[in-house]
C-alpha cells in the first residue's frame, strides 16, 4: 500500500484506468489528495494497493481507510449502528472507490495483457486478508462493475457464504440513454404529450426570464469561471441541512490546471451574471453530472441546467449515456430510466456478516422489483 495515488507516476496509473471512469484518473484522485479533500483529518485516508513486477505496474486498487461513512453514497450507517449495539467495532474500515462519487466503474485496475478476472480475485483476497490481519471491520467496494461482481463471487453473488465472502448489494440510479437522437425535439417526441408539453414549458421559462444557458468545455472555459462554479457548489451544500462540504477552492484550482479537458460547465447567466451552474465530467461515451448550485433561485432553473442542457450537449456530441448522480425521482419523469448499481461488502465479524446478508437478500429482491416496475412504466414511449 502507498500513501496516495500521487505516489504513482501519472502515466502508469492512467494506463491502468484506460477508457474507464474519469473519476479514477490520476488527475482527479491526486488532486483530491493535494487539495486536502482526502487525507489526515478527513476520514478518507488514501492507501492505494498496487502490484508491480519490477518497475511495471500490473494492477491497482483505489483504496481508502475510512473512519466514518460520509461521502460514500452506498449507505451503511444502519450496519454501523447494529455493530455498535452488538459491541463490534465498525470503524476503521476499508473502502474501494472514488471519493464522493456515485459513478459506476472498474474498481480493480489491471494492466493490458493481464488476466483481469484472476487479478480481480487475487486483489479481493488480499483486501480480505488485510482486514482480518489488522482487525478492520471489513472492505466495501462501491459502484463496481457487473464483471467485477461476477469475478469476485464466481457469478453466484446471491449464494455467497456471508461469513467469509463478499456480499452483493444492488442499488438504483436514473440514467439517460441516447437513442441516436438528432435533436432535443427527437428526444421529446418519445414522451407522452402531457410530459412533453411540460418539458417544453420548463424550457421556455428560461427565455421568459431572460436566462441564457450554455455548455463550456476544455479551453473554452475561462479561468474566471472556476470561482463562481465553486460558489455554486457551496450554495447547494449551505442550503441543505444534510449538506456536507467535501471539496474546497484548491480542488477547483487543480481541476483548472489538470482536468479541464474532461470538464463541461453548464452555466446559467442573467444579464451576464452567473446565477447557476453544474460541474459535469465527460469521457468516451459517458457524461456525468456532479455538482449543481444556484446563486439566485429561479423557476425551473434546476431542470434546465442539470438535465436539459446536458442532454442537448450529449446529443450534439454523440455521447451515449448521461448519469446525473444519485437520487431524484424527478429524473425518472424526465426520461431517465432506472438502472442498477452494484457494490460488494466483506465483513470480518461473522455475526455482523450473517445479519447483513439476510438484509441484503431482501433488499436485492426489492431493488430488482422496483427497477423492473420503473422500466415498465418509463416516461418514454419506448426505452
Amino acid at each position: 500500500m502507498l500513501e496516495g495515488v500521487a505516489d504513482v507516476p501519472r502515466d502508469d496509473w492512467n494506463a491502468l484506468v484506460g477508457d474507464d471512469t474519469p473519476f479514477l484518473e490520476w488527475e482527479w484522485l491526486a488532486s483530491l489528495e493535494e487539495a486536502g479533500a482526502v487525507g489526515e483529518g478527513t476520514g478518507w485516508l488514501a492507501r492505494p494497493l498496487v502490484a508491480r513486477e519490477g518497475e511495471r505496474l500490473l494492477a491497482a486498487v483505489p483504496l481508502y481507510v475510512k473512519s466514518h461513512s460520509e461521502g460514500e453514497f452506498v449507505f451503511d450507517w444502519s450496519w454501523a449502528d447494529a455493530a455498535q449495539r452488538a459491541g463490534i467495532r465498525y470503524y476503521p474500515k476499508l473502502l474501494v472507490g472514488a471519493p464522493f462519487t456515485p459513478v459506476t466503474g472498474a474498481r480493480f485496475l489491471v494492466a493490458g495483457g493481464e488476466d483481469r478476472v484472476a487479478w480481480t480475485r487475487k486483489l479481493a483476497e488480499v483486501l480480505k486478508s488485510f482486514c482480518d490481519d489488522h482487525e478492520l471491520s471489513g472492505v466495501h467496494v462501491n459502484f463496481c462493475t457487473k464483471g467485477e461482481v461476477d469475478a469476485i463471487t464466481n457469478g453466484d453473488a446471491a449464494d455467497a457464504d456471508a461469513a467469509r465472502d463478499f456480499m452483493l448489494r444492488v442499488g438504483l440510479q436514473y440514467h439517460w440513454r441516447n437513442q441516436d437522437y438528432g435533436s432535443f425535439d427527437d428526444y421529446l417526441a418519445l414522451f407522452r404529450s402531457k410530459r412533453r408539453n411540460q418539458i417544453r414549458r420548463e424550457r421556455r421559462e428560461m427565455d421568459v426570464q431572460g436566462v441564457h444557458i450554455e455548455a463550456l468545455t476544455g479551453d473554452d472555459i475561462p479561468d474566471d469561471l472556476f470561482e463562481p462554479m465553486f460558489l455554486c457548489y457551496l450554495s447547494t451544500i449551505e442550503s441543505r441541512h444534510w449538506g456536507r462540504q467535501y471539496l474546497n477552492r484548491k480542488f477547483y484550482d487543480l481541476l483548472s490546471e489538470r482536468f479541464r479537458h474532461r470538464l463541461c460547465f453548464v452555466v446559467a447567466r442573467l444579464g451576464g451574471e452567473v446565477i447557476a451552474g453544474t460541474t459535469n465530467v465527460f469521457k468516451g461515451d459517458g457524461m456525468y453530472g456532479r455538482y449543481w448550485g444556484a446563486l439566485k433561485p429561479t423557476r425551473h432553473l434546476h431542470f434546465n441546467v442539470c438535465y436539459y442542457a446536458a442532454i442537448d450537449f450529449c446529443i450534439e456530441r454523440g455521447i451515449q449515456r448521461f448519469e446525473p448522480g444519485a437520487g431524484g425521482d424527478y429524473k425518472y419523469l424526465r426520461g431517465f430510466d432506472a438502472t442498477p448499481t452494484w457494490s460488494l461488502h466483506y465483513l470480518s465479524d461473522v455475526r455482523l456478516a450473517d445479519a447483513v446478508s439476510r438484509f441484503l437478500d431482501s433488499e436485492r429482491s426489492e431493488a430488482s422489483a422496483a427497477i423492473g416496475h420503473l422500466r415498465d412504466q418509463s416516461a418514454l414511449k419506448t426505452s
